[in-house]
């Protein structure tokens, strides 16, 4: 039988290993990761092989040749000229494959899966496309995969976020097809199996089936998962071919090697060919050192991952790292856990890498030297950068300067050359001092920056489209944490950016590849004038002044001393409408939630005493309202939707509303009154800003008491909230209070269970498993439909949580949901329980 092994990968997840080898080669216990598979393929009667390469290719063909020691029939497709994707570059090779089933299997991944069975479910099935399918605990960086109880495939998601997985099984890149399937497939374009055929098979309803395989399967995609592999197989976890000889204690030791008789080894290990080991060395389980390796008198080694000619000089000690082929470690050098030495570096007597910590290919680290962050750029790795509001972290530890400064230059690096950026902030000194290194980022890589300085939030997107830049950074202190900043990043059109543009701002930070330009092409700082005036042409423009001149509202507004622009008593008074201010000076240290719920007790007393029309605390740096009405009560936020979807209708009837699918479902019932239509989409706010710029939208809301009014500008703004409750409720004629007791009763609960990230794939699996027969949606997380009301399983996409929400007829019915779902999420997440 054939197969086409695709090794085209360059790797940049395993830099620095893969800065001169593609992925395929990096080394598995001693062997490229690309001979596992071929040695894999031959065991299962695959003789001929067809590799497709793209990145380095001759390094593989250099390697493997013909494939005749390998016991194989090897043939090379070089993709020259552009990359064509997974499915186009073996719709290249079309003709040579002739007209029989043929399989396709990833050369950078680990794995013993039984392929032969995987050919004989294909040909059972009578399949055109079969997908070999494997469990995992954590299938955020995959394709998930939703199979019937026969095995057809329903439904897939190519890398989903946290809130789209329906499943813990996933695609893990082998394929078994028949031959006509390439026909469906241009020739010479960029195509891919999961995002273009499957797709397409899919919607042809020709039968494709998941095969779900028993065995090991690892995808050796980062740093972690590649020391992670090697454990797994001397833990034996995988079958392998060790080309090395077993000796007591689960020692595996190649030809030619010497070990001391006072060297202490416990097993497993691995030690290759030619290998010297020392006097009193110590070598614990887990350790793997390749050919031709020396280890000093009294080294101590646990659990390093060492490539091929490495010099490790005496009482030297390695922990948990990684060293490059060729490369010297002198006297009493100290590597700790998850460091990265690349090939050909040379590490100086004594000097100390710190854990986490990446070195590149060919550098020279001085003797007593402490590398405490990467040799180029250095920060230490993470898993990800943004969370759900953007980048955020503790000031000073970690959101430093430096921090910032390699984040502007990542994401400079992702916009062409010459481009433009706002650049925003609050008024505290932490802001300012981040503020001043992502400037300094951005410069360096040739970006032109518009500095705002401080500002709120909602001035800076409003401006972002009338300065024609391609898109901005607001630096804030946390309101939700203390002593945490939170960087957000916007588009060119004043949006959250897209998760897409996410990845590749955390794909330049992490490969810590970013270009520096010469010295003409430095970017210059700009200070745009007159930026409160140009928003507040856009407010008054937004809000009928002649509706406020005839109520004349008094309205109380508190800045909870959160904020510096204190300009929206200034709009409100134009417009007729009498103010009063608290708190309006900036604290040294801004409030945290407790003190703010005191505030706006405090609040809800003086609107009450002075007969005011309303209250409202205004934060999350002005974007976040929470209303008072005038008999002192403190508006929850899901009240405070509904009331805000009534006010609206009855301001702008007949509209759109676009709000989460964890929205209650009394909005629809109370949009109906005016006219309006409501529009549920997902719950992040990306998702909403991209909604409220359709045609026809007069807002959009989350739960969070935000609200976005597109006519100006499509983020959530306090200031424009406001305006816009003072002009309903003047154009109403009734009250604040009259028109919350008006509201019709509705139960909507939400809590939040403790969930493992590995385990939220499994519950979103079962889940959907549980819920086939009944009414379900998935627009975000899973929704199920049941006794007149409904649950949504939401999981979130940063804390091991996933959020339940419920929404019935009555208080009784919606506590039963939550009580429920919660069991059955508790079940699932159970370590005694046996997942299904």
């Amino acid at each position: 039988m054939k197969a086409v092994l695709m090794a085209g990968g360059s790797g940049t997840r395993l830099r620095p290993l893969t800065c001169d080898i593609p992925k395929p080669m990096v080394p598995m216990l001693n062997k490229p990761m690309a001979e596992h598979i071929i040695n894999l393929l031959r065991r299962h009667g695959f003789d001929d092989v067809f590799i497709t390469l793209y990145y380095l290719p001759h390094v593989i063909q250099n390697y493997f040749g013909d494939g005749h020691e390998f016991g194989v029939n090897i043939s090379y497709a070089v993709e020259e000229k552009m990359p064509l994707g997974t499915a186009g570059c073996v719709k290249a090779i079309e003709d040579v494959l002739g007209d029989e089933t043929f399989i396709v299997i990833s050369g950078d991944s680990l794995t013993d899966i039984d392929l032969q069975q995987a050919v004989a479910f294909h040909k059972s099935k009578g399949s055109k496309a079969t997908i070999v399918l494997k469990r995992v605990t954590n299938p955020l960086d995959f394709g998930v995969v939703i199979t019937d109880q026969d095995g057809r495939i329903e439904r897939f998601l190519e890398k989903p976020s946290m809130s789209e997985v329906f499943s813990d099984t996933i695609n893990t890149g082998t394929y078994v097809l028949e031959p006509e399937v390439l026909a469906l497939l241009p020739p010479d374009k960029e195509v891919d199996f999961s995002k273009d055929l499957f797709p397409l098979l899919l919607e042809r309803k020709d039968p494709m089936y998941g095969y779900v395989a028993e065995g090991y399967w690892e995808d050796v995609g980062n740093l972690q998962s590649y020391r992670q592999a090697h454990y797994d197989i001397l833990d034996g976890k995988v079958k392998l071919e060790l080309p090395y000889t077993k000796r007591e204690g689960d020692i595996w030791v190649g030809e030619g090697t010497i070990i001391s008789p006072s060297a202490r080894v416990t097993g497993p290990v691995v030690i290759g060919h030619n290998c010297q080991i020392g006097p009193g060395v110590t070598i614990t389980p887990g350790t793997v050192l390749g050919d031709n390796v020396i280890v000093g008198e009294g080294s101590s080694l646990k659990r390093p991952i060492v490539w091929n000619n490495v010099y490790i000089g005496e009482e030297a000690q390695l922990r948990g790292c990684v060293i490059g082929k060729n490369s010297s470690i002198k006297r009493g050098a100290n590597i700790l856990e998850g460091a990265i030495v690349a090939n050909e570096c040379n590490v100086g007597e004594n000097a100390q890498i710190r854990p986490e910590v990446k070195v590149w290919p060919n550098k020279v680290i001085e003797a007593g030297a402490t590398l405490t962050s990467s040799l180029i750029w250095g920060s230490q790795a993470q898993r990800t950068l943004f969370g759900a509001t953007g980048v955020e972290g503790l000031v000073n530890i970690e959101i430093t300067p430096e921090f910032a400064v390699k984040l502007g230059a990542s994401y400079g690096a992702t916009l062409p050359l010459g481009s433009s950026v706002t650049v925003s902030r609050d008024a505290t000194p932490a802001s300012r001092m981040i503020n001043r290194g992502l400037i300094s980022g951005l410069l360096s890589v040739g970006v032109n920056v518009h500095n705002l300085e401080s500002t709120s939030l909602p001035i800076t997107r409003f401006h972002l489209p009338e300065l024609n830049a391609r898109g901005g950074v607001h630096i804030r202190l946390s309101a939700d944490s203390e002593n945490e900043v939170v960087m957000e990043f916007l588009d060119g059109k004043g949006m959250s950016i897209s998760k897409a543009e996410e990845k590749k701002i955390e794909s330049n930070f992490f490969k810590e590849d970013f270009r520096r330009v010469g010295l003409m092409d430095i970017g210059n700082i700009s200070f745009p004038a007159r930026v409160m005036e140009h928003y507040s042409t856009g407010f008054m423009k937004a809000i009928d002044p002649e509706m406020l001149r005839k109520q004349r509202p008094k309205i109380v507004i508190d800045y909870a001393n959160s904020f510096t622009n204190v300009m929206l008593p200034s709009l409100l008074g134009r417009m007729g409408a009498e103010t009063v201010v608290l708190n309006a000076h900036m604290a040294s240290q801004p409030p945290n939630p407790r003190q703010r719920e005191e505030l706006r007790q405090q609040l809800a007393n003086i609107v009450t005493a002075l007969k005011a029309t309303f209250g409202v605390q205004i934060d999350d740096n002005a974007e976040r309202i929470h209303l008072i009405d005038p008999r002192g009560r403190i508006i929850s936020n899901t009240q405070l939707l509904v009331l805000m979807v009534r006010l609206v209708g009855m301001l702008k009837p007949g509209g759109k509303i676009v709000v989460p699918v964890s929205a209650p479902s009394v909005v629809e019932q109370v949009a109906s009154e005016s006219g309006s239509t409501v529009i549920r989409t997902k719950v992040n706010s990306r998702a909403l800003m991209e909604a409220a710029r359709g045609e026809g939208v007069v807002m959009a809301a989350n739960l969070d008491g935000k609200f976005i009014f597109p006519e100006m500008h499509p983020g959530y703004d306090a200031m424009l909230s406001t305006g816009n409750i003072a002009q309903a409720l003047a154009a109403s004629g009734q009250s604040l209070s009259e028109l919350v007791d008006g509201l019709p009763e509705f139960h909507h609960l939400h809590e939040a269970v403790t969930c493992a990230w590995e385990q939220k794939g499994t519950v979103m699996r079962v889940l959907v498993e549980q819920s086939k027969h009944g009414k379900t949606e998935l627009i975000d997380g899973v929704k199920v439909f049941q006794g007149g009301g409904w649950a949504l399983v939401l999981p979130d996409p940063v804390d091991p949580v996933v959020h339940l929400y419920a929404d019935a007829p009555t208080a009784m019915q919606a506590d039963q949901l939550i009580e429920d779902y919660t069991g059955m999420i508790r079940k699932l997440t159970s370590p005694e329980e046996a997942l299904v």
